[in-house]
C-alpha cells in the first residue's frame, strides 16, 4: 500500500473517530430512555443534579420522573408553544385542582415556547403533582426520594 493511500485511510479513520465523539457529546440529556424505573429521566451529574423533562405541544413527555432529594428538575420546551407550569393537576374530567403538597417547592412558571426553566430545588421526599394551566391533563408527577 503506497504511503499516499495509507495516509488518507489514516487520515479517514481520525475525521470519523472525531466526528463520532462530536456527535456524541452534542445528545440531548435525558432524551434517551433507559431501564432506570424513573420515567425514562436519569439524573443529571454536575451542574447541580436533577432530572430533565421535555415538554411538548400539549403534553410532558414522559408523565412521572424520579428524582434524589435536594435536587431540582429542569423542564425543556421543544416546541415554540407556551406553557404556564404550576403545582396541582388535572383530575379524569380534565378539571383543573391547583394544590401545593406539603414540602412542595412553590411553582409557577411560564414558558414563551423553546425554552428552558429549573424547578425547586426538592429538598423533601414524596411525590408531587405539576400541571400546566394552558393544555388540560397535561400533568407531571413527581417523585422525591
Amino acid at each position: 500500500m503506497s504511503s499516499k493511500r495509507l495516509g488518507f485511510l489514516t487520515l479517514t479513520l481520525v475525521v470519523l473517530a472525531i466526528g463520532s465523539i462530536f456527535f456524541v457529546a452534542c445528545t440531548r440529556p435525558g432524551t434517551a430512555p433507559t431501564a432506570s424505573g424513573n420515567g425514562g429521566n436519569t439524573p443529571k451529574t454536575g451542574g447541580g443534579g436533577g432530572t430533565t423533562v421535555h415538554m411538548g405541544s400539549s403534553d410532558f413527555l414522559v408523565p412521572t420522573t424520579t428524582i434524589p432529594k435536594g435536587s431540582k428538575l429542569t423542564l425543556i420546551d421543544d416546541v415554540a408553544v407556551p406553557h404556564i407550569i404550576q403545582n396541582g393537576t388535572y383530575d379524569a374530567n380534565g378539571t383543573p385542582k391547583p394544590a401545593k403538597e406539603p414540602g412542595a417547592p412553590t411553582v409557577n412558571v411560564n414558558f414563551s415556547g423553546s425554552d428552558t426553566k429549573d424547578i425547586g430545588p426538592f429538598t423533601t421526599a414524596g411525590t408531587f403533582h405539576l400541571y400546566c394551566t394552558i393544555h388540560v391533563k397535561m400533568n407531571l408527577t413527581v417523585t422525591v426520594k
